[in-house]
C-alpha cells in the first residue's frame, strides 16, 4: 500500500526541494514579459489593422480583412508553433520574445474588431463637428474620434489582455518555462499532481485579480470626466 504523505511533505517536495519553487517564481517572470510585449503588439497591429478595415482603400480593406479571417480562423497555438518552428525557425532569438510576437499577431486580428467597433460607434456627427472647426481628417481620429473610442472600447481590450495572460500558458509547445510548464515540470518529478496543478491556478487567479483591479481604477479615472 502507498504510503500517504503529509501537507507539509508534499509542500517540501514540490516546492522546497531542489528549490523547486523558483521553477514557479521564473515562471511568472516569463508569462508577464509575454503577456506584456504581446499585449503592446497587439494593440498596435490591431489599430493599424483596424485602419485597414475601415480604408475605402480596396487593397488595404482586403489585406485586413485576410488578416482577421486568419488569425481568428485558426487555432493560437498552431500559430505558435509556425512562427517559432517555421517563421522565426533560423533565427537566434529568445524563446520568450518570439513567443511575444506569436501572441501579438494572434491578439492583433481580435483588437482589430474591437477598436473597429470602437470607431464606428462614435456619432458621424463627431467627425463632421471636427471637420467643420476646420481639422483634417487624421486631426479629427485623433483629437475627437479616438479618445472617445478609447472609453467605450477600454473594457473590451481589458478583457482580451485577461485572456491573453491565460492564453501564454500554451508557450510550453516550444519549450518555454512559464507558470504552467514549471508546475507540469514539478508534477512529473514528484509525481504529486495536485499541489502543483493547484498552485498554477492560484498564481493565475491573483495575477488576473490585481490586474483587474488596477484596469478598473484606470477605467474609473477615464470615466471621470463623464461625470457631471
Amino acid at each position: 500500500m502507498a504510503q500517504l504523505l503529509t501537507v507539509s511533505e508534499i509542500l517540501y517536495k514540490c516546492f522546497i526541494k531542489e528549490d523547486r519553487y523558483k521553477l514557479m517564481i521564473s515562471g511568472i517572470g516569463v508569462t508577464l514579459k509575454v503577456s506584456l510585449v504581446a499585449v503592446v503588439l497587439g494593440v498596435i497591429i490591431g489599430f493599424l489593422i483596424a485602419l485597414c478595415n475601415l480604408s475605402k482603400n480596396k487593397i488595404l480593406k482586403t489585406i485586413g480583412g485576410i488578416y482577421t479571417d486568419v488569425i481568428r480562423g485558426t487555432p493560437s497555438v498552431t500559430q505558435l508553433m509556425l512562427i517559432y518552428f517555421v517563421v522565426f525557425a533560423a533565427i537566434r532569438w529568445e524563446k520568450w520574445i518570439i513567443c511575444a510576437i506569436a501572441f501579438g499577431i494572434n491578439s492583433g486580428g481580435y483588437v482589430a474588431e474591437i477598436i473597429r467597433a470602437g470607431i464606428l460607434s462614435i456619432d458621424r456627427g463627431q467627425t463632421e463637428a471636427g471637420r467643420s472647426l476646420g481639422l483634417n481628417a487624421k486631426q479629427t481620429m485623433v483629437k475627437i474620434v479616438l479618445p472617445q473610442a478609447i472609453k467605450n472600447i477600454f473594457p473590451a481590450l481589458c478583457n482580451e489582455f485577461i485572456v491573453l495572460i491565460k492564453e501564454t500558458a500554451i508557450v510550453g509547445y516550444v519549450g518555454l518555462m512559464d507558470i504552467q510548464k514549471a508546475g507540469d515540470f514539478i508534477k512529473s518529478a514528484t509525481f504529486i499532481p495536485f499541489a502543483p496543478l493547484f498552485a498554477t491556478a492560484i498564481i493565475y487567479y491573483v495575477i488576473i485579480k490585481v490586474l483587474n483591479i488596477g484596469l478598473k481604477y484606470i477605467e474609473k479615472r477615464l470615466r471621470a470626466s463623464e461625470i457631471r
